[in-house]
């Protein structure tokens, strides 16, 4: 028998309690019993969001959160301006395009944060851009932008909307959507939330609300404007995905029991763990400024290909971590510390690395990069 440890960046593991609670006898999404539900749900996650927007909870995985933040606040031909530093940088830019939006991108070199200056520059340079898209954490280096920064330069152009794929970085990141002048804000179920996949979340703010109203492009399942009105009744627009709304619920109670600071703090002890851990093994970090709490994104060792070491992790000790995209395929793997996760999941991560890279001819002594983890992990 081989045990399994989920240590991917998504889908994350689902705590029992929150299992339990999904596994109740089905409820009609019209009926009065879920009033009250879906109400929990729609305050809790403006007190996880940290805003007073609303928060649209849609049926769908992250991405439809993402396709929706373009097509209900835009228009074809508008220019949008697109921080590129990876996979999910690059899905900015497709979505985008596929909608018409014509799209100037601020590429960012993979493993480094985008500096708010640039963003600046470009604003300043073209103020025809509507809108700046960037990730929070860019799952794919391991990298976390500084959305702070870029709100403090975003807000000083009226016309611009600020609008931010926050779907890994939710939960492990201090994210605080009103105070840093995010415009929208998109999360997603199978990340820090502990949840299936399954279920985009994104909050809107008034003058995100404003542009709306210009906006031609076609929209019918992504409707945000129906979703807000039937939002307010405690109702989704279409059939709600009922049970995982309920999970939902029960994972937000676990949250606010914790107390967020709390929580962010929990992510970042886990997330320097692991990097203490690694730079002690006598490898290289892939994020070389501002590594996410979220991921981290592990060099591999020279003569090591990344995805070997991915796959052996899985199919002979069970950890299930994620391998390199794209141009960092082969170079790098990954191990996430996100949502329901703790000290011995860094410890079982760690170890089992240890095991595969010996056993893949690296030179090292087992116990390196454990004894580096419990240091810290014992603070």
């Amino acid at each position: 028998m081989l045990k399994r440890y989920l240590l991917a960046p998504g889908p994350t593991p689902v705590p029992p309690e929150v299992l339990l609670s999904m596994a109740m006898p089905m409820i009609h999404h019209r009926a009065p019993d879920f009033v009250p539900i879906l109400d929990s749900a729609k305050k809790g996650l403006q007190w996880l969001f940290q805003t007073k927007n609303d928060v649209l909870i849609l049926c769908s995985t992250g991405t439809g959160g993402m396709v929706g933040a373009v097509n209900n606040f835009f228009n074809p031909g508008e220019k949008a301006l697109v921080v590129n530093g990876g996979k999910f940088g690059e899905r900015w830019t497709k979505i985008c395009r596929a909608y018409g939006l014509a799209v100037e991108e601020v590429p960012v070199e993979w493993g480094y944060s985008i500096k708010a200056g640039a963003v600046e520059s470009a604003l300043k340079k073209d103020p025809a851009i509507k809108a700046v898209f960037v990730q929070a954490t860019e799952t794919s280096t391991g990298v976390y932008h500084d959305i702070e920064g870029l709100g403090k330069v975003i807000r000083n152009y009226k016309d611009t909307l600020f609008i931010v794929d926050a779907i890994s970085a939710l939960v492990a990141q201090d994210l605080r959507t009103d105070e840093w002048g995010i415009d929208l804000m998109i999360g997603g179920s199978q990340k820090g939330l502990m949840l299936p996949p399954g279920l985009a979340f994104v909050s809107v703010s008034e003058k995100a609300w404003k542009k709306s109203e210009s906006s031609k492009m076609p929209k019918f399942y992504f409707n945000f404007k129906k979703e807000r009105e039937t939002l307010a009744k405690n109702q989704t627009n279409f059939t709600s995905a009922v049970t995982l709304i309920i999970g939902l619920n029960e994972a937000i109670k676990m949250l606010q029991s914790e107390g967020l600071e709390n929580v962010f703090k929990r992510h970042a002890r886990l997330a320097n763990a692991t990097r203490a851990a690694v730079k002690a093994m006598g490898l290289g970090i892939y994020s070389k400024e501002s590594p996410s709490n979220s991921v981290t994104a592990i060099e591999a060792p020279a003569g090591i290909d990344g995805q070997l070491i991915y796959k052996n992790l899985r199919e002979k000790y069970g950890v299930t971590g994620a391998g390199g995209q794209d141009k960092a395929k082969g170079k790098i793997f990954r191990l996430a510390h996100l949502g329901y996760a703790d000290t011995f999941d860094v410890i079982t991560g760690i170890a089992a690395l240890e095991m595969v890279l010996k056993e893949l001819g690296y030179n090292m002594k087992l116990g390196t990069g454990v004894a580096a983890a419990q240091e810290i992990l014992m603070q």
